[in-house]
């Protein structure tokens, strides 16, 4: 069965409050058997937009990867990201 995956790109505008947002969020993934392959780190852009972070977790299946992403707990958190900071969110089926 193919794997899920979330992805993110973020630039964090007040790194103090996203701060909260990495403690509550992290349970949460674990919860649907998220597992963070990338966790920030050195990156380049080459090509298209340019964002300071870059996250990647791997789910057993695009379903769980899309129950973690609409899970209300999850959303009420996501907000936190949401006011601190500039992302893009992708959830993709991988291999």
């Amino acid at each position: 069965m193919p794997k899920g995956y979330i992805i993110g790109h973020i630039t964090v505008t007040n790194p103090e409050a996203y701060q909260e947002y990495i403690i509550r969020d992290t349970p949460i993934i674990e919860s649907y058997g998220g597992r963070p392959l990338v966790r920030g780190g050195p990156s380049e852009e080459p090509e298209g937009p340019q964002f300071d972070r870059h996250v990647v977790f791997e789910f057993d299946d695009f379903a769980q990867a899309k129950a973690l992403y609409n899970d209300p707990e999850y959303q009420e958190v996501a907000r936190i990201r949401r006011e601190n900071a500039t992302s893009m969110i992708v959830l993709v089926e991988g291999v």
